[in-house]
């Protein structure tokens, strides 16, 4: 599999990452051993976790893999720290919280460092350059060689970057992980043009329309998929209206004259968008995963991608159009 570099950083990551929010809650230990032996073995690096998936059981269940099955020395993993879901707050980005939390993370996957480190979410109730300072510290300290945001609008991340950067005692941040995908192409209006013009790497999750994209959705919810899952049903709920038929009805279309699979179609345009360093796909089982590595091979033709942008644009007038006096 093809190796990116991580923004403007010398960390190498794969352009498709195994993403983990499932394991330790509907990922039992022997499926995750399955779906991680299959990533490996086809090339992939970057394995993404956080410290609030199953409770910190994610991390804990990649602690076991890492000690039997592959050499932590083989794996790019990450992690994140800064939610508290259950609670009033919901993120917590104080310097303390984030420190605890690395440490806590740190003892869950068995390791003395992570390779990435990223911020979950913005706190608007701590200071920005106080979880920022976190970061220096988690670096200055070993605990983490690089580190990233998550979910920042396209203000913060070009504050936290232009912060980062404006001393040589700070250190650069190198990535930022959002959601984005045939159905979400939000960031384009001003979170990818801010990590770009600061040099991070896109790691991009939910390539798949959380999973709508793979077209199982198209004639109804199938009772085991997540759609249906009570609680996951929630996340699944907001891609199923009209504007994404007609998305997956015209991928659908470009897969079958590719002789290949909405799934696979999908995410070859996510993963070769300008930007994007890696394309975080969760599998339910080593099957599926099998599926998606597929992608590795296909490259989509311009006017595929062309047709695919047309038809999934988002609606974007003043400013992103320009400004014109009356």
């Amino acid at each position: 599999m093809e190796q990116r570099h991580l923004g403007r950083t010398g960390l190498r990551v794969s352009r498709l990452g195994l993403g983990t929010m499932t394991w330790g809650r509907d990922t039992d230990e022997h499926e995750a051993a399955e779906q991680l032996k299959v990533f490996v073995d086809a090339g992939g690096t970057l394995l993404d976790t956080a410290d609030v998936y199953a409770d910190g059981g994610a991390e804990y269940l990649i602690s076991r893999l890492t000690d039997s099955l592959v050499p932590r020395s083989e794996l790019v993993v990450a992690t994140k720290a800064g939610s508290v879901p259950g609670t009033d707050r919901r993120f917590d980005g104080s310097r303390g919280h984030l420190l605890a939390a690395l440490d806590a993370s740190l003892r869950r996957l068995g390791t003395d460092h992570v390779d990435l480190w990223q911020v979950h979410a913005f706190d608007p109730a701590t200071p920005t350059e106080e979880t920022l300072h976190a970061l220096d510290l988690a670096v200055a300290s070993g605990r983490a060689r690089y580190v990233g945001v998550s979910n920042f609008s396209g203000w913060q991340l070009a504050k936290a970057a232009t912060w980062q950067r404006a001393r040589h005692d700070r250190v650069p941040l190198a990535s930022t992980q959002m959601e984005y995908s045939l159905l979400q192409r939000g960031i384009e209006r001003e979170v990818l043009p801010a990590a770009r013009d600061a040099g991070l790497g896109l790691i991009a999750c939910s390539p798949l329309g959380r999973g709508v994209l793979t077209g199982k959705y198209r004639h109804g919810v199938p009772p085991e998929s997540r759609g249906a899952s009570a609680y996951l049903s929630g996340f699944v709920q907001p891609y199923l209206g009209d504007r994404s038929r007609r998305i997956v009805d015209a991928l659908a279309t470009a897969a079958d004259g590719l002789a290949s699979s909405p799934l696979a179609v999908a995410l070859a345009w996510v993963r070769d968008r300008p930007g994007v360093a890696s394309a975080l796909v969760g599998a339910r089982n080593a099957t599926q995963l099998l599926a998606a590595l597929s992608v590795e091979s296909l490259t989509l033709p311009d006017e595929i991608r062309g047709a695919l942008d047309d038809v999934s644009a988002p609606l974007r007038r003043y400013p992103d159009q320009g400004w014109t006096e009356l």
